[in-house]
């Protein structure tokens, strides 16, 4: 059994960058993407980007954010990281990420991740 838990949370200025830690425990394979989305106040949850734990690590991007936002993973340490660039406060919201597990293809779609963390709070003030 997977689980998730996610760090790097906080205050952050606009402008500035964020990074976020997701930490697995738990046997996780290379049939497993990990995904981070969001969700701000009053808002539905929304994806962010994720990347495959195998096939060479392929990353997908929302596309609104693609070119701020990289995705990196450390399979030895079983971390996911996101970075987010040049944050403004629209970048507030609670972060997740989630697990998902797949045979030939993997989504972003949030129902196809079964396995979250409890998400990390970022603020950026303006």
């Amino acid at each position: 059994q997977v689980q998730l838990a996610e760090s790097g949370g906080g205050l952050v200025q606009t402008g500035d960058s964020l990074r976020l830690t997701c930490t697995a425990s738990g046997r996780i394979s290379s049939t497993y993407a990990v995904g981070w989305f969001r969700q701000a106040p009053g808002k539905k949850r929304e994806f962010v980007a994720a990347i495959s734990w195998g096939d060479g690590g392929r990353t997908l991007f929302e596309d609104s954010m693609e070119g701020r936002v990289t995705i990196s993973r450390d399979n030895a340490k079983k971390t996911v990281h996101l970075q987010v660039n040049s944050v403004t406060p629209e970048d507030t919201g609670v972060y997740y990420c989630a697990a998902q597990r797949y045979g030939d293809m993997w989504t972003t779609r949030e129902q196809d991740y079964k396995t979250w963390g409890q998400g990390t709070q970022v603020t950026v003030s303006s």
